[in-house]
């Protein structure tokens, strides 16, 4: 959206594969895995979380701790962030989990880029949607299989566009 070219990646998993076999996790999408050292490459990042228990999961917690050689370097000061999210339920912490990310982001010096209220259907109370000023999400449902609404993709798709236009500001 807005013109950017967009790489999709996942970070690495850190359950095993029996332990997930027990959660009834769903098999992983065949994205690429990020690598630290290829951060430097991007000129921002909107990070996609779930949410678990109001913060965000240990795997991105896990790949963010493994900055620090980019943190002593500076070499993410300046590079727009964002996030998305998806959590279970109304009140299942959405606003907390973007909120979980902003340490990170300031200690790298990254630009925290919000959705705002960017497309005035974040105030909606039309139907049930997962957007706030943090960020677009949605509400994956108590067991995850509520898909995102047609009005959740609308409003993401806004947060793309917005996002990719303050990035390539940034990065000029």
């Amino acid at each position: 959206a807005g013109g950017a070219e967009c790489d999709i990646f996942q970070v690495a998993e850190t359950l095993p594969e029996e332990v997930l076999a027990k959660m009834g996790a769903p098999p992983k999408k065949d994205y690429p895995i990020m690598e630290v050292a290829t951060m430097t490459e991007y000129d921002g990042f909107l990070f996609g979380l779930s949410g678990r228990y109001g913060m965000m999961p240990a795997q991105i917690k896990a790949f963010m701790d493994a900055t620090g050689s980019h943190w002593q370097a500076g070499a993410l000061v300046g590079k727009a962030a964002g996030t998305f999210v998806s959590v279970g339920t109304q009140g299942g912490g959405q606003e907390m989990v973007n909120l979980s990310c902003m340490p990170f982001f300031a200690h790298q010096g990254m630009v925290f880029v919000p959705l705002g209220y960017v497309n005035p259907k974040v105030f909606s109370f039309d139907e049930t949607h997962g957007a706030s000023p943090w960020g677009s999400g949605t509400f994956a449902g108590p067991d995850g299989s509520r898909q995102p609404s047609d009005l959740e993709k609308e409003v993401a798709e806004s947060h793309g566009k917005h996002f990719a236009t303050v990035a390539a500001k940034l990065a000029k």
